[in-house]
């Protein structure tokens, strides 16, 4: 750790001074604009008067005057940095909090804050940007170590399998062409989990980092985007979608908060049965712009229901998809400050609905 160099003249010297020097050069102006022709009253003499006797003591005289100015302005010097330096230390005791605090946050701990709280001021403010700055920077740093565990952990299985098909396939003297093939395709559903794996990886650090981009957005208009690219894939597995989309506005990562919807989507598709159904609904009330998305489905325990939002956690061992789904879309409501309320259906399924605030 390299010592740090003193400084020639700090912040609270050169303010102490020009505190002083403001007090001092107050305290001068008086003396030449106040004292001088206050002096100059007590010997001047009314015109047609008798002069006043050697002995009578009219007023103060100027030189006494202003001997006694000079020893009041050399008073003042002392006193005029002590009120400077004490003044100088009232003012700079947040910035000096914001310095000590900041030098502990980079030596590791990113969870410490300023919260300098009042009087509101400049500094204050200052001390709120960089606790936003911090906050942003754990939720990278946060957001990096989730992706490197959870890509480490979860691209294990599928790469070990892969390399486990391969293996057997290269060890089998008497494989056709057919066999190959058929290996060759196992391979690639192997390859093509491995990519969707890691795009969602992928969106989950980059909505866990937060938002670095408020656009203005219609949540009708991305939910219909969404289900035009699910409706095909939904008709294959015998599901309806229906949708009610009325225009709701609000502001947020586009990429995002489209990520979001599909997620939603795909997983009321994915985790239901035969001649189910899917609903999409977007609305906008006060001050909020919501989506709900509500399916048909197996019954899922209301206790079970926030265990879902976790990474990699799925209803049941048999069922489809990686189990980041639900993550995601968390993960992008909480960077979003939105709020996400999600209930068991009775007959089975899900309702979830994310609030925005428009």
């Amino acid at each position: 750790m390299t010592a740090r160099r003193p400084l020639r003249h700090s912040l609270r010297t050169r303010l102490a001074l020009a505190y002083a020097a403001g007090i001092y050069a107050a305290g001068f102006l008086v003396v030449v604009m106040v004292a001088v022709p206050l002096a100059s009253v007590g010997s001047t003499t009314p015109e047609g008067a008798a002069p006043a006797p050697a002995d009578a003591g009219a007023g103060v005289g100027l030189p006494r005057l202003l001997a006694g100015s000079a020893v009041a302005l050399a008073v003042l010097v002392p006193v005029a940095l002590a009120l400077g330096w004490f003044v100088a230390g009232r003012f700079l005791r947040p910035l000096r909090a914001i310095t000590a605090t900041a030098q502990v946050i980079s030596a590791g701990d990113l969870h410490r804050r300023l919260d300098l709280g009042a009087p509101v001021d400049e500094l204050t403010e200052l001390g709120r940007t960089l606790d936003d700055l911090f906050a942003r920077l754990q939720a990278s740093f946060d957001a990096q170590r989730h992706f490197v565990a959870n890509a480490s952990h979860e691209l294990r299985t599928p790469l070990a399998g892969l390399r486990t098909l391969l293996e057997v396939a290269l060890a089998d003297p008497d494989a056709d062409a057919a066999t190959l093939r058929a290996v060759c395709e196992e391979a690639l559903d192997l390859g093509g989990y491995q990519e969707r794996l890691v795009q969602s990886l992928l969106v989950l650090a980059t909505s866990e980092r937060g938002v670095t981009c408020w656009d203005e957005l219609d949540l009708a208009e991305t939910a219909g985007k969404v289900l035009a690219s699910r409706r095909a894939r939904a008709a294959e597995a015998g599901i309806e979608i229906t949708e009610s989309l009325a225009p709701a506005t609000s502001a947020g990562d586009p990429r995002l908060v489209e990520s979001l919807v599909a997620n939603l989507v795909d997983n009321a598709v994915r985790h239901n049965h035969a001649d189910g159904w899917v609903t999409v609904t977007t609305r906008a009330f006060g001050a909020e712009a919501a989506v709900t998305v509500a399916n048909s489905g197996p019954v899922v325990p209301e206790d079970q229901v926030e265990r879902l939002f976790q990474t990699f956690q799925k209803g049941s061992p048999d069922r489809h998809g990686h189990g980041l789904g639900l993550a995601i879309v968390n993960a992008v409501a909480r960077a979003h400050r939105a709020a996400l309320t999600a209930t068991a259906r009775p007959g089975g399924g899900l309702s979830i609905t994310v609030r925005f605030t428009r």
